[in-house]
Parts: C-alpha cells; structure tokens; sequence
C-alpha cells in the first residue's frame, strides 16, 4: 500500500457510494489505518450524478480537502462515463474499477486511458441476484478490494459483519457478503 490513498466515488444518488466509502474507511480503521470518508453534497436529487471520497493512510492525515488526483476511482454506474470525466486527475499508476459488463480493454480505449490499470465487474448483476435489488455499492467495495490490494476478501467480510450485525438481519448479511465475495472473484483487470 502507498503511504496514502485516495479513492474517488462516482455514482448517482441512491446507489450507495457515500455507504460504500465510509464502509472502506471503516474497514481501514480496524486495520490501525488513519481514515478519512466524506461525501461531496449539493443540491443532488435521486439518481443525480454524485462523488464521494474516501482516504487511507499508515499516518495522520493532514490534509481535509476533496480528492483531486486518486490512487483509485470507482465508478458505480456506467451510465456516467460519458457525461463525467471520472478519469480527471488519475495518477498514472492509478486503478479505475467500472461497474460494466464491458471487458476492461474496451473501457481503457472508450476513455483513451494509457497508464494505470482498468477493471470492470457487473456489479449490477451480481446486486440483483444476491441482493434482490440494484445496489451496487458492495460488490464494487469487493472489486476494489481485490484490484486494489487494500483489504483480504476476510478483512472486508469481518467488517461487514461486523457493521451489518448491528443493523440487518442475517438474511440481509449473508446476501452482503455473497455478492461482495462474488465481486472479489468476478472482477476483471486490464
């Protein structure tokens, strides 16, 4: 892992990426890691085009702004690609996860990325059947852990059991965990 890393959110309201980021902080912050999670609001409406951040460090975080140049973006609805430049800022040896069911060679040319590494999963899918309902906040937090190295797929696990158990019940969790598992697996890299 980097000294610091920086992951950016995007997605449209209602989808869970401001969940999602404060659940990967979370898992950091088990782990020892410093953390910082927060989303980026303004007059949003449901299915608005949104970002979220989300920042792991072995030490104290100084900084307290948005994410201007991610180690990581995580992307949880296709449909933004040509409307947002999710790919601004992007360190070169950067991640970009995409919830798409095109492979990631096909995403890299459609977005003209050289450097770094593109993966895409359907996580849409993998919401539907585990979740029984389009939230594809968990299986990304799944593929980012596995593209990105951060977390096991046992640290995510523990966390979300953890979190969850305190809120949903065991039918609820058990779909949480099989669909980010299922992402851990599925996930593609580029």
């Amino acid at each position: 892992m980097q000294q610091l890393t920086e992951i950016r959110w995007h997605a449209r309201a209602g989808q869970g990426a401001v969940t999602a980021a404060k659940l990967v902080a979370e898992t950091a912050l088990e782990l020892d890691r410093y953390i910082q999670a927060m989303p980026e609001y303004g007059p949003e409406r449901m299915g608005a085009p949104i970002q979220a951040f989300t920042r792991i460090s072995e030490d104290p975080i100084e900084i307290h702004n948005n994410i201007e140049t991610p180690s990581a973006v995580v992307v949880l609805d296709e449909s933004l690609l040509p409307i947002v430049d999710v790919t601004r800022g992007l360190l070169a040896d950067g991640v970009l996860i995409v919830n798409t069911c095109t492979p990631p060679a096909q995403v890299r040319a459609s977005l003209g990325l050289a450097a770094g590494k593109v993966a895409s999963i359907d996580a849409t899918t993998i919401s539907k059947e585990t979740l029984k309902r389009d939230m594809p906040n968990t299986p990304m937090i799944g593929a980012l852990a596995k593209v990105t190295g951060l977390f096991t797929l046992d640290q995510v696990v523990d966390h979300l059991r953890k979190t969850f158990g305190k809120k949903f019940s065991q039918e609820v969790i058990d779909a949480n965990v099989a669909a980010v598992t299922r992402a851990y697996e599925e996930v593609q890299v580029g």
